[in-house]
C-alpha cells in the first residue's frame, strides 16, 4: 500500500477527540478521513473541529465507505468486539481500544473473524510502542539491573459519576478493565512471559457495583508483579522495576505527556533515597502518533501489529483470573 493509510473513527469518545485523533493526525503514515456517530450533528461538529473531511450519521455508513482502509474503535468496552467484527467483515483493518473484550471467549471469537477475513486487528495499548518503555525493556534484557524479580505499580484517578461509562458495570466498567489492564500488560511485557497464577483483592462501589479499589499479585515464577488500581483515589501513577542489582522507575508510565520530555530513573541502589539514580530523558513525543504510525506500517508492509490479538487474549485471561480471585479469595490460574 502506497501513501498514507486512510482511517475512519467509530464514535466520538473523549479519548478519540482529545488524544488519539490529534495524535494520529501528526503521523507520517496515517490520515484520518472520517468520523461516525449515531448523532450526525455530533459527528459533523467533531469533524469540523478536528479538520476531518467526512462525517457519518451511523457506524454502518462509515464501514461501507470503500476509501477507508482501517478503523479505530474507541467505543464503550461492551461494543469493542461486536463493532470490530463488523469492521473486519467490511474488510477494514481494526485498531481497537483496550480492553479488547469483556471476556476471553469474546477475544477468541474476534481472533476467528480476523483469521477468516484476513484483516489486521490489534489492541490499542499505546504504551507498548513508546521509546521510554522500549528502553526500559532493553535495560532489563541487558542485565544491567540483574535478574528481574519484582514489579510494583500504582494507577488511580477519582471519578464517581454514575453516568460515566467507566462506572457502568454492564458496559465493562470498573478499575481493572479501565486501568488495571495497564500494569498487567506492562508486567507481561517486561517479564516476557505469562503469569502462572493471580491473587486479587477487590472492593466494589456499593451503588455502581464496579471495582473501585483493586490490588493484585501476579506470579511470574521466579518473579512477581503487584499493583493497585482505583477509580476513587487521588490521581497518581508510577511503576518500579526491581532486579537483583538495580531498579528502574518509570515516572509517568501510562499517560506519558506528549508536550514535554519524559524520563526514567535507573538506580544501582547505592543510595537508599535514590539520589544515585541515573536519569534518562526522552524527547517529547505523542504516544498516539507512534501507535497509529506503527499500526499503519503493519498494514502497509504486511507485518505484525504492535499488540496482536493473541497478546490481547492473554491479557484478558489475566484480568479474568484477578476478578475470579476477588470472588473466591484464592489463587486463580489464567485459563488456557
Amino acid at each position: 500500500m502506497s501513501g498514507k493509510v486512510k482511517w475512519g473513527v467509530l464514535g466520538a469518545a473523549n479519548i478519540a477527540l482529545k488524544k488519539v485523533i490529534p495524535g494520529m493526525q501528526k503521523g507520517t503514515r496515517t490520515e484520518i478521513v472520517g468520523i461516525a456517530s449515531r448523532d450526525l450533528a455530533r459527528a459533523r461538529e467533531a469533524a469540523q473541529k478536528l479538520g476531518i473531511p467526512r462525517a457519518y450519521g451511523s457506524y454502518e455508513e462509515l464501514l461501507a465507505d470503500p476509501e477507508i482502509d482501517a478503523v479505530y474503535n474507541p467505543l464503550p468496552n461492551h461494543l469493542h468486539v461486536p463493532w470490530s467484527i463488523r469492521a473486519a467483515e467490511a474488510h477494514k483493518h481494526v485498531l481497537c481500544e483496550k480492553p479488547i473484550s469483556l471476556t476471553a471467549d469474546e477475544a477468541i471469537q474476534l481472533i476467528a473473524v480476523r483469521d477468516r477475513t484476513g484483516v489486521r486487528i490489534g489492541e490499542a495499548f499505546m504504551v507498548r510502542t513508546h521509546p521510554e518503555w522500549l528502553r526500559a525493556r532493553d535495560i532489563v534484557r541487558s542485565g544491567e539491573i540483574g535478574d528481574l524479580r519484582a514489579i510494583m505499580s500504582a494507577f488511580s484517578y477519582f471519578n464517581r459519576d454514575p453516568k460515566n461509562i467507566r462506572n457502568i458495570l454492564e458496559m465493562g466498567g470498573g478499575g481493572l478493565m479501565d486501568i488495571g489492564c495497564y500494569p498487567i500488560t506492562m508486567s507481561r511485557f517486561l517479564f516476557q512471559r505469562e503469569p502462572t497464577r493471580a491473587l486479587g483483592l477487590i472492593e466494589r462501589d456499593p451503588e455502581m457495583r464496579t471495582d473501585r479499589l483493586s490490588s493484585a499479585l501476579l506470579d511470574f515464577s521466579p518473579g512477581q508483579a503487584v499493583f493497585t488500581c482505583s477509580t476513587q483515589l487521588v490521581p497518581f501513577q508510577r511503576m518500579q522495576i526491581f532486579g537483583t542489582k538495580g531498579r528502574i522507575e518509570i515516572e509517568i508510565p501510562y499517560n506519558i505527556p506528549p508536550d514535554r520530555p519524559s524520563q526514567i530513573f535507573v538506580d544501582d541502589g547505592s543510595e537508599l533515597a535514590g539520589r544515585s539514580a541515573r536519569i534518562e530523558e526522552f524527547a517529547a513525543i505523542d504516544q498516539y502518533t507512534i501507535q497509529g504510525d506503527e499500526f499503519s506500517r503493519a498494514i502497509q508492509e504486511g507485518s505484525d501489529v504492535p499488540v496482536p490479538l493473541e497478546d490481547a487474549l492473554a491479557n484478558m485471561r489475566v484480568i479474568e483470573a484477578v476478578l475470579r480471585s476477588g470472588q473466591t479469595a484464592r489463587w486463580e490460574e489464567p485459563a488456557n
